[in-house]
Order: C-alpha cells, then structure tokens, then sequence
C-alpha cells in the first residue's frame, strides 16, 4: 500500500460501487429490494491483518479493517473526498494553508469526543522517527514533515496545529491541489492520546487494544486469529445511514474451501482461483475485479549477489510473464511491461505504460537470461547461486512462488531457489528488517499516478526494503516532485525517464498487473470497490432477501 503526493495531473482514484446502476458490476441476479431481517454480512479475506494501528499500519488487509473502523477528515466515495469528520476546508489564497472545520457530534468508541488535537496527535506520531511508520512519508509536503522524519527537526514542529477543539490547521511546504484526497487517507486519520499512550507498543495489536470513531468496531482479533467481527458502532456520528449490523470476517486462504463456504452460505464473498473461474464466469454475482496492483519480486541489494545489475537482470529475463499469468492466474492478470501498470493515468491521449515501454529488462528472453548469468557470477566470482524467495502462505502466493522457483531453475541451470512461504505478519516483519534475499511482494496504488508505483523504489522510502539506491532515479523523481510538479509535460518526462532506468536496473522484477475472479452474493448491495486505496469499504452495504 502506498500514498503519496505531488499528484500534479489532479487525476484520482477510479471507484466502482457495485449496485445494479454502478461500473464493473458483479452479475446480478433479480431479486427484490426489502431489506433482510438480519444485516450481517459474511466476507473472507486471504491474508490475516498484521494492524488496527492507522499510523503503523503497511498492508492492505489491515487498511480495509481500520477504514471500516476508523474515520478521518474525508471517505473517499465514487471518486470524490466525501463529508468524513471535516465540516468545511478553507484554503489560503497562496494554497500553503488549510483550515479545516470538524463536526463537534464525532465521538472514540472510549466516550471521548474526537477532537482537532487527536488529529495533530496522530499526525506528529506518524513523522517521529523513533515510530517507524511505513507511510511516514506520505507527510512530504506538509511543512517541515521531510526533516522530521529525517531526525532533524522535533515532530512539534510539523505543519498542523488545533485552534481550538474543532478547527484544525495544516501549513504546506508546497502546493496540493489534491489536498482533501490526500486526507481521505488511513494514515492522516485522528488517534486518541489516551488510548494509544495506556497501552503503549500494544495499541493496535488486538481489538481490545483499539478505540474506534468509524461506522463499526472490532471485536474478537486477538492479533493473531483467523476470525473476528466488524460490529456497528452506536456512538458514530452517521449511524443511521449505516445498515449492516454485523460483518463475520474469516481469514480462508485456499479459494476452493473458501468457495465451498459459500456455496453451504457460510460466506457472502469469496475470491476465486482460476479454475474457478472458468466455471463460474456467468454465475450470478461473479467479477474480474482490476484494480491498479501489481505483483513484484523485490532483491536486497545489500547481498552481493545481488548488487550485481547482470544477475538481477538475468533473473528477470528468464520469466516469462504471459505463461505466468496464464498458468497461476487463468489469463486475469496483465503482464507488466514495467513497474506502472496499465489504466492508471493518460498523457495527450496515450497511457503512461505504454510511454515507459521497452522490451529491456520485462521481456522473456532466455538466451540473453543465461548470457547475464554466466557473465554476473563471473564478476562475483562465484559459480553458482543460490537464494531463498520470501513469499506469503496464500494458495495464489504459493502457486506464483511455485512457478517462479520452476520457471528460473529451468532456465538457469547454475541458479537454485528455494522457496519460503509464511504468514502476511512474519513477511513484513522479516523484509522490513532486511532478512531476506529476495520476496515476491506486490502494490496497490492509492492514487492514479505513476509516482505511487516509481516511489516505492526512491532512496528514502521505507517501502525500499531492497535498498536500491540509483542517483540518476532520485533526481528524476525529486525534480517531478518539485522543480517539474506543476509542468505536466516536464513532470511526466521524468516519471517516464524514471520509469526505464527501473527497467534497465532492474532492482524489483515487475511480474503481473493482478485481476482478481471473485463472487459476491447477488443479496448484497451497496458494497464500494477501490481499484486504489482502500478497497472494501462496507459502510453503505446492506441485505435484502
């Protein structure tokens, strides 16, 4: 997951709200309007949630639960920053300050009400180095938020003060013109200093460690079980517009059980793997949902191994992305011809992916694949390698890790590549420390534009688990963030630029732009889709009979 600024083009996010009358519909099945007597909706999930800490948090799983349970300035809704806690936004006339009015009726799930101070609260919290906050720099462009997160500069001196309980004010270092998007954000959400400070390290850890202001709260995640609910809160502001009275969330990571679920109506949602697919395309409530998110392998270049620019190209010249997605995904997913997917934005009337197009680096290509091999570990020394593919224990992640290990070993015989599959929770653990050699990892952008996906590869970015460090990258993406960010032209040709130097280095391996088959009881109304961001939001979902 990752948000980030500088969004020059103004494009956003595409939504999709899966209602008789909405885009990319599931199949619907004719059924009448009258509202079940029981709102509960039972939905699955293939990875366990690591979170409910909204500052901390690094995954999607995890965001989906805390945007369900947590409230910030704006929902972002049918592409658009809807009313959240924020009443108005006032910008200054030089649009470096914005004043923000919140609603005085919001309340934590503790009784407390929410205030402008929860929000600067959270927001020094997330900066201050000694938190290690994933999205820390998200916070980029709010005045001294850079030096901050850099040790610099005290975190009480970022850009946001409270002049008073309900007005909240924001000083920028540089111009957002998609300020209320960028609020709309899980990690610019409000946290109550009582709660986070009683239980320290174990805030967000479990439900009974969490204080929630949203339209439900959680109930029974010891932080570490497959199962837990998502329950209506009463004490949130916009109750009444909230129907589901219950969420029975289960975490069933092979699709054919989680299938098997639904049809003895045990679940109301499942994803659903390829053979599935195939057999179920014209069943009712059935979708390929694309959403801008790809899969990656990712190298820590700290290891010798691979520093060497010949071996990590080697590695990926020997893929071949089309039987990839053929044989794991049952053709849904797009083969990447680069880091940044397709449909994610246009410039004069072409798509960004097909402007950074080159056939260096993402085409399959076995003969050259070999070739930089034996060359590489000449320049090492060495006449073999061997390595460990650090990858989560879902069926799809299995099957994907399965083919990889397959595919490269064929086709370099001096490679061995053993496979590790483990729990969501032990992987960002395990990477965010840098004990791996390699991971297959993947991202969901939070925003349409290129710079969400070519930014998890800059110097500073704690999403650069791979420790890459390339000058001529760093300069690109600095000079798109500020010298070029309101010259689109200019702007777009260093995203461009950027984006073949990542190709030529090769020091992630983009791999699939990912289509997920999934079934969604024709019952059930109202559920909004990201194809960025935050995916599941179930705030306006309701049940008929």
């Amino acid at each position: 997951m990752s948000l980030k600024h500088f969004l020059a083009t103004g494009a956003l996010v595409a939504f999709c709200t899966l209602s008789l009358s909405a885009c990319g519909n599931h199949k619907q099945a004719s059924n009448g309007n009258k509202l079940a007597a029981k709102q509960v909706l039972n939905w699955s999930m293939q990875n366990e949630i690591a979170t409910l800490d909204s500052v901390t948090v690094g995954e999607s799983e995890s965001a989906d639960m805390i945007n369900n349970t947590t409230e910030g300035l704006y929902r972002i809704v049918n592409n658009q920053p809807k009313t959240g806690l924020a009443t108005s936004c006032k910008g200054s006339a030089d649009g470096l300050t914005y004043t923000l009015t919140l609603r005085k009726n919001a309340k934590w799930s503790n009784g407390e009400p929410v205030t402008a101070h929860d929000f600067v609260y959270a927001w020094r919290r997330a900066v201050a180095p000694k938190t290690q906050a994933l999205g820390s720099y998200l916070y980029s462009g709010i005045k001294n938020a850079d030096d901050i997160v850099a040790g610099k500069k005290d975190p009480a001196t970022l850009g946001v003060q409270a002049a008073g309980d309900y007005k909240l004010v924001v000083h920028l270092d540089q111009k957002m013109p998609y300020f209320k998007l960028l609020m709309g954000d899980i990690r610019f959400f409000p946290q109550n200093e009582k709660a986070v400070e009683k239980y320290g390290k174990r805030y967000g850890t479990t439900a009974a460690t969490t204080v929630y202001n949203g339209p439900f709260v959680a109930k029974g995640w010891n932080g570490s079980n497959l199962k837990w609910k998502l329950v209506k809160n009463p004490t949130y502001w916009d109750k009444k517009n909230v129907k589901l009275d219950t969420l029975n969330v289960s975490v069933v990571q092979s699709p054919s059980t989680a299938y098997n679920l639904y049809q003895a109506n045990k679940l109301d949602f499942t994803y659903l793997n390829a053979e599935q697919a195939k057999q179920l395309a014209d069943a009712p409530g059935y979708r390929v949902f694309h959403s801008a998110q790809i899969s990656y392998v990712e190298f820590n270049e700290v290891k010798k191994e691979f520093k060497n620019q010949k071996v990590r190209q080697a590695l990926s010249y020997a893929i071949d992305r089309k039987q990839l997605s053929a044989s794991v995904f049952g053709n849904n997913a797009t083969p990447l011809t680069g880091l940044v997917p397709k449909d994610l934005m246009t410039f004069k009337g072409k798509d960004f992916s097909q402007l950074a197009q080159t056939k260096v680096g993402t085409s399959y290509n076995p003969k050259l694949a070999r070739k930089l091999m034996a060359e590489g570990l000449r320049e090492l020394n060495e006449s073999k390698l061997e390595f460990t593919l650090l990858a989560r224990d879902n069926e799809n992640e299995k099957k994907e890790s399965e083919f990889l290990q397959s595919q490269i070993e064929e086709t370099l015989p001096q490679v061995k590549v053993s496979v590790r599959n483990i729990p969501l929770k032990s992987v960002i653990s395990q990477a965010s420390k840098g004990n791996f050699d390699a991971q297959l990892t993947g991202w969901l952008a939070d925003f349409a534009d290129p710079i969400n996906f070519l930014d998890i590869e800059s110097k500073t970015n704690s999403t650069n688990m791979g420790k890459w460090d390339d000058p001529e990258f760093n300069r690109l993406l600095t000079a798109a963030k500020t010298t070029d960010a309101l010259d689109k032209e200019k702007r777009i040709a260093d995203l461009v630029k950027a984006s073949k130097v990542v190709n030529n280095a090769q020091p992630v391996v983009p791999l699939v732009q990912v289509g997920k088959p999934e079934i969604l009881r024709p019952t059930v109304h109202g559920l909004v889709q990201n194809t960025a961001g935050i995916i599941d939001d179930f705030k306006s979902v309701y049940i008929t009979e």
